[in-house]
């Protein structure tokens, strides 16, 4: 059940909003293995003006955090990382130009399907992969 924000600048994105939100889901489907209902994201779009980028980067500069369950191995955000670039350069994004933050709260964090702690719940997924 990762959260997903997905920031970046004005003016790019156009009418590919769902194009860019299946990019990253499909990442975290192919790398994470969650299930493809699983989707909890969002895209924030900023002015120019209070989202400069960092030096050495474009226009299309695109900060993604992700905050999920913890337990997922280095090759499986490897793998992510890796998807996610992929995906975004699809749709005109340079891979440079792709930041990820992963923010990884234990299950016992986590309070859902009725306020219950994902730590005793069937997921119905494997975290571990």
């Amino acid at each position: 059940m990762p959260h997903v924000r997905i920031e970046t600048r004005k003016g790019w994105i156009g009418d590919r909003r769902a194009e860019v939100l299946e990019a990253v889901h499909s990442a975290m489907v192919e790398a994470l293995k969650i299930p493809r209902a699983d989707r909890v994201l969002r895209i924030i779009e900023s002015e120019p003006a209070d989202f400069p980028t960092p030096p050495g980067h474009g226009e299309r500069f695109t900060i993604i955090e992700i905050t999920m369950f913890a337990g997922r191995s280095l090759d499986a955000k490897r793998r992510l990382y890796a998807a996610i670039a992929r995906n975004l350069e699809g749709l005109g994004v340079p891979p440079n130009d792709v930041n990820i933050v992963l923010h990884e709260p234990p299950l016992e964090n986590w309070g859902i399907r009725g306020g219950v702690p994902a730590s005793e719940l069937d997921l119905g997924f494997q975290v571990r992969v």
